[in-house]
């Protein structure tokens, strides 16, 4: 180190920087910017201060993992159409795989040629890697579709994707951030390409998506992830607590088996995504559905509701769901496989797994009282929204008058919540103590079964 001021590297890092701008930070065209990214792979940009309104809820996160960051680059990559409407779910996820790894080579291109442009640059994945050891907790540190919609990219249709004006809801997204100053940014399109046409809603094996535009996570997490993260999680669970070959058999398929072995080895796959397949928005996408509708359903819809194939619920309200709508498919029960580490982690993840159906006719007010191992207490309340549909705020503490009080040891929480456990053997060895309507206990589990 005692020679460090004379090192050639130094030497040159100081000449460099001597004929560079007194700036203290870089500024790109976004002209220049966009032309860049659409040779790198994009099929479409737009471009968001770290500052903006609509990344509130993300910019402390974003900011402490790249704390230098000053602007997001949003790209679109364009899925084909036609494998992703296939009901072949093989080559649907062929081409879902593709277009993620095409975004994730897109961003590291920008990234790369920003660097050599002395500009600090970092893109998250488009999906996966992602921070897991954090699950069953926000696991992704960048959400894309946020930022994609503040960058004019688009806006969210009834089936929480973003639909681009152009190309519809084949797209995938990715993110870059920059330490640059961008010297345009975008705005969010003044129209939802959205048609709300409900194909959706009827494609969705689960019906996770309602009618109203209300949102079932939970069904959706644990059927169409059936083979990511908690569902792979609950079948390690099924494999190590059978006894033998026979019984693991008794409870799975040799083809369900396989299935694993094939996500493990190819990358996960995705049970259905019917949603994305039906959707008829975009200009690029429209004409068949404005041409020949009932060719369109005929094609393109139907097939993937008369597909034969199992469907994994975690409730008795889907699996009912299922049977009345889709009678020929084969309903299985599974658990979620999500396990908490924390009683704080299971209430922060409660606006996730609500379930606006199971709280039809529902306004109550709960506080949950935790202590033991951690002591925790927050008060969760279900009532109307703005919109007049259901809604659940979480608030930290005792707010308030409620309707029911939850007090409980926090490691026998958890472990009902896993299902090691039960409400009644806890209440009997007082681990569990409930004052109030006892009727809301049970309204509680359903609206957050996941």
């Amino acid at each position: 180190m005692a020679h460090l001021q004379n090192h050639p590297t130094v030497l040159r890092f100081r000449q460099e920087r001597a004929i560079q701008s007194t700036e203290d930070f870089p500024r790109l065209a976004a002209t220049t910017l966009r032309d860049l990214c659409l040779d790198s792979g994009a099929d479409d940009v737009g471009f968001v201060s770290i500052d903006r309104a609509e990344l509130d809820n993300q910019r402390a996160e974003i900011l402490e993992n790249f704390p230098w960051a000053r602007s997001l680059i949003s790209i679109v990559c364009r899925m084909n159409r036609e494998p992703i409407r296939s009901p072949a779910r093989s080559v649907a996820n062929l081409e879902f795989h593709h277009t993620v790894d095409h975004a994730d080579d897109a961003a590291h291109t920008i990234v790369t040629a920003l660097e050599a442009q002395g500009v600090r640059a970092a893109n998250p994945a488009s999906g996966f890697p992602m921070e897991v050891e954090r699950f069953p907790g926000k696991s992704w540190i960048i959400s894309h579709k946020p930022v994609a919609v503040a960058a004019g990219l688009g806006q969210m249709g009834i089936h929480r994707n973003v639909i681009h004006p152009r190309f519809g809801n084949f797209i995938l997204l990715g993110t870059i951030v920059t330490d640059a100053v961008i010297s345009a940014e975008d705005k969010p399109i003044d129209y939802n390409p959205c048609l709300e046409c409900k194909l959706c809603v009827a494609a969705c094996p689960v019906g996770a998506i309602s009618p109203s535009g209300d949102f079932d996570f939970a069904a959706c997490f644990t059927h169409n992830y059936r083979e990511f993260m908690g569902g792979f999680n609950d079948w390690v669970e099924t494999l190590v607590s059978s006894n033998d070959a026979g019984e693991y058999y008794e409870r799975t398929t040799a083809s369900e088996t396989a299935s694993m072995w094939q996500s493990l080895s190819f990358g996960a796959s995705y049970k259905a995504a019917y949603c994305i397949a039906v959707c008829p928005a975009g200009d690029d996408v429209i004409a068949p559905f404005l041409t020949n509708r009932a060719g369109f359903l005929k094609e393109v819809v139907k097939p993937l509701q008369d597909k034969v194939e199992t469907i994994y619920v975690s409730t008795e309200t889907t699996a009912a769901y299922v049977r009345r709508r889709f009678p020929h498919k084969h309903v299985k029960r599974v658990g979620s496989g999500i396990r908490f580490s924390s009683v704080e982690a299971f209430v922060k993840s409660l606006p996730r797994v609500f379930r606006p159906t199971a709280a039809e006719g529902v306004n109550a007010v709960y506080h949950l009282v935790f202590s033991g191992a951690e002591d925790y207490a927050a008060t969760v309340s279900i009532g109307d929204g703005p919109d007049s549909r259901k809604r659940v705020t979480i608030t930290e503490g005792c707010v308030g008058h409620a309707d029911l009080r939850i007090s409980a040891d926090s490691r026998t929480w958890l472990g009902i919540v896993a299902g090691d456990r039960t409400p009644t053997w806890a209440l009997v060895r007082r681990k569990l103590r409930l004052r109030g309507s006892l009727r809301l206990m049970k309204v509680f589990r359903a609206c957050f079964a996941a």
